[in-house]
């Protein structure tokens, strides 16, 4: 279910641009630009493209109505009088990408509200690729006084020592990077571990 809503949010821009569009010499690049940038935004969602799935939302919510806006002032220039109908169209799109941004831009400062709190871990994509040799034999999360991480339990073949292990890794050091770009201000920050007989990898929220 979530996955179509996300589809439908993707694509309604081309829908009201193809609704309003009246020429083909500015309808066709607009529409290519507004596909294209549904497709990207598919893509976040799915996981396909690694960028922070909110503030995407919120960038082509933006950019969509701006570039829709752009189209049709290039088109009254370069054609003649709109008809009526043409008009009321017009007027029924504004107000739905309006209503679709104010209902982006709310949920945008719910998630941030949420994330302030740091009730959540991240996610399994965080976590780096293991080098060959390495194997994954456990995930997890966890969460205590200093938030939630995600965790990853691994072995090294060939009696690889845990100081072999993390180094394979390229985690003799923890390593934090932003987390997103307008609504998710922390870092997230990877570390490995010794942990008993093997190596936990984590990821967690760093401020």
């Amino acid at each position: 279910m979530l996955t179509v809503l996300g589809i439908l949010f993707a694509v309604v821009p081309v829908v009201v641009w193809v609704a309003i569009a009246r020429s083909r010499s500015v309808g066709f690049p607009v529409g290519g630009v507004l596909f294209a940038g549904a497709g990207l935004l598919v893509g976040v969602q799915r996981g396909w493209i690694d960028a922070p799935g909110p503030d995407a939302h919120l960038v082509f919510t933006v950019l969509a109505p701006l570039l829709i806006a752009c189209g049709a002032g290039l088109e009254g220039r370069n054609g003649s009088a709109p008809p009526p109908e043409w008009i009321s169209r017009r007027n029924g799109a504004v107000g739905f990408l309006g209503a679709q941004f104010a209902l982006t831009l709310v949920a945008g400062l719910l998630y941030a509200l949420l994330i302030s709190e740091g009730s959540d871990a991240p996610s399994a994509r965080n976590l780096p690729a293991l080098p060959p040799g390495i194997t994954k034999i456990g995930e997890g999360t966890s969460c205590g006084s200093g938030g939630c991480w995600r965790t990853a339990t691994v072995i090294g073949e060939d009696g690889l020592s845990h100081a072999e292990i993390i180094h394979a890794l390229g985690l003799q050091r923890e390593k934090c990077r932003p987390s997103g770009w307008l609504l998710d201000w922390r870092d997230v920050c990877v570390g490995a571990r010794a942990d008993g007989e093997n190596v936990t990898v984590y990821a967690g929220w760093g401020y």
